[in-house]
């Protein structure tokens, strides 16, 4: 007999399926502010998230809250224009649920983005960092609990949770388009505050280049889930500082939208190549 969680993704896609019927292998999901990469695709369907069942609903603003399906760059892709927090009090279990639904649907490659903070001292706001490797230590583990072995295995290896192929795809992309692609380690915290200035330090000290409040749960189930995974940060803010100032959303929301043309292009290439 089915669990509650397998049913729940069952009636899902059947939902979604009943709507859209082409199969797709590339999933990506927008951080904050980072919604545009959608006026480069057709989309041939859209649903909103409060339609789809047993979907959270985002309420972030900066997040848009829809399901998009169409093509970018030739390639059938999904799109989850706006994400689920932890901090916006979701579970784990419910921050991941649509990594889990993208798999029935035939995803095999994400492509995740975020607003982060810089916590290495050579980056500046604007810098786009492909994330290399993770520290999830700061949140919690979205696998807690029973494992579901259709799903995945019950103790997953995460000793490369970022495709290495996908990012040599990236960094040959970044250098023929010019751009100065940062890497470094993301940091996942549960947020909603922005990290006090000892937090930073402490970040830094582990060995975090970067800090956010989403990415890492929904790599760690796409990873358990068998999917590869890429991910790239948008510097918006800066942690470790001199002068005495404060970090706004609207300020981070306002950084991403400048970064945002070369993320769409870097992601519309990838898609390309894929």
């Amino acid at each position: 007999m089915a669990t509650q969680l397998i049913q729940q993704l069952q009636e899902t896609v059947a939902f979604i399926r009943s709507q859209y019927s082409a199969k797709t292998t590339i999933g990506i999901v927008l951080g904050s502010g980072l919604g545009n990469l959608m006026n480069e695709m057709n989309i041939e369907r859209e649903i909103a998230y409060n339609e789809i069942p047993h979907f959270p609903v985002s309420t972030v603003e900066g997040h848009h809250g829809k399901l998009l399906f169409g093509e970018l760059s030739g390639r059938k892709v999904v799109v989850m224009s706006g994400r689920f927090h932890y901090y916006e009090g979701y579970t784990p279990l419910q921050v991941s649920f649509p990594i889990r639904v993208m798999k029935l649907l035939g995803v095999e490659t994400l492509l995740l983005s975020n607003a982060a903070g810089g916590v290495h001292p050579s980056f500046k706001v604007g810098d786009l960092m492909l994330i290399t490797d993770h520290i999830s230590f700061f949140t919690v583990n979205p696998l807690l609990g029973k494992n579901e072995d259709e799903l995945g295995t019950r103790f997953p290896d995460m000793s490369e949770p970022y495709n290495k192929d996908l990012l040599d795809k990236a960094r040959q992309i970044g250098q023929q388009l010019g751009y100065n692609l940062k890497e470094g380690v993301y940091t996942g915290v549960t947020g909603p505050t922005f990290e006090t200035r000892a937090e930073y330090k402490l970040i830094k000290a582990v060995g975090g280049d970067a800090v956010g409040m989403s990415t890492v749960q929904e790599t760690i189930v796409a990873v358990h889930a068998g999917i590869k995974v890429f991910a790239i940060s948008v510097i918006t803010d800066l942690g470790i500082r001199e002068e005495e100032n404060v970090i706004t959303h609207e300020e981070v929301l306002a950084a991403a939208k400048d970064a945002e043309p070369k993320l769409t292009r870097l992601f519309s290439e990838m898609v390309a190549q894929l």
